[in-house]
């Protein structure tokens, strides 16, 4: 399927490895030019050079903290006028209530809560002045079924889902596109860091712990980032301009949601 956007520039946050970087693929796949950003400038540089090798399509590595104003303004320099913003970072750790200061939720909110929305807020401009435009920020299936460990997560991607339920709304006019993709589990660094700790909890091995998560999934997996790349491309795409504000879960069907 021809997507319609080739030749859109897209910026792609925390993109060198895991959901960013299937999100890029996609994207890049489809014939869109790249911003990639994450804070490893070696493994970033590497995922440019294979992106770009394998797609054809300018792939610019930048290599900055998006969740400082400083970092953010380093990739929206290198970005110029873009089409296209995939929100993304890297979620906070689990632990108990009672682990966590009043720190822990600003590093917290900071990350998964402002910096998106600062972002939102640099390009917005731009993408209603011009009359298109598509932002997909990577929340978690957490928003819409709250995990008990990821307190820090819960909060501030919940945080972020409020802001876009308004935005999207308020921009859509103007053919500007905002939804939220919430993933469950994936075959990514995240999915590792999280049954490494379930492990130790349980006292068993960090194999078996991802055995036990995976069949407590109804397909009987975590999902790829092949597949959630192409979600988000999707919502990147020209078919998706009727998809407004909207939470979609990637979870295999984990969460039994009724609504």
């Amino acid at each position: 399927m021809d997507l319609g956007i080739a030749g859109k520039r897209a910026i792609v946050c925390a993109g060198s490895r895991g959901l960013g970087r299937g999100c890029a693929e996609a994207l890049a796949g489809a014939g869109v030019d790249i911003v990639l950003n994450a804070r490893g400038a070696e493994a970033l540089g590497q995922t440019a050079h294979e992106i770009a090798a394998a797609t054809g399509v300018s792939v610019i590595p930048v290599a900055a903290d998006i969740t400082t104003a400083e970092g953010r303004a380093r990739v929206l320099e290198a970005a110029g006028s873009v089409d296209i913003l995939v929100n993304n970072a890297g979620g906070p750790p689990p632990g108990l209530w009672s682990d966590w200061s009043r720190d822990d939720f600003i590093s917290a909110l900071d990350a998964n809560m402002l910096a998106p929305i600062a972002m939102m807020q640099a390009v917005l401009p731009g993408m209603i002045e011009r009359g298109w435009g598509r932002v997909v920020n990577i929340t978690s299936a957490a928003v819409r079924s709250p995990i008990a460990q990821l307190g820090l997560s819960n909060t501030a991607r919940t945080g972020l889902t409020g802001f876009v339920a308004g935005t999207s709304r308020q921009v859509a006019g103007q053919g500007v596109v905002i939804n939220n993709l919430l993933p469950g589990l994936h075959a990514t660094d995240r999915a590792v860091s999280l049954d490494t700790a379930a492990a130790k909890a349980q006292g068993i091995t960090v194999e078996a712990a991802a055995a036990r998560r995976a069949a407590s999934i109804p397909v009987g997996r975590y999902g790829t980032t092949e597949e959630f790349g192409a979600t988000c491309a999707f919502l990147c795409s020209r078919y998706a301009g009727f998809i407004v504000g909207q939470n979609i879960m990637l979870d295999g069907g984990a969460a039994n949601i009724s609504i």
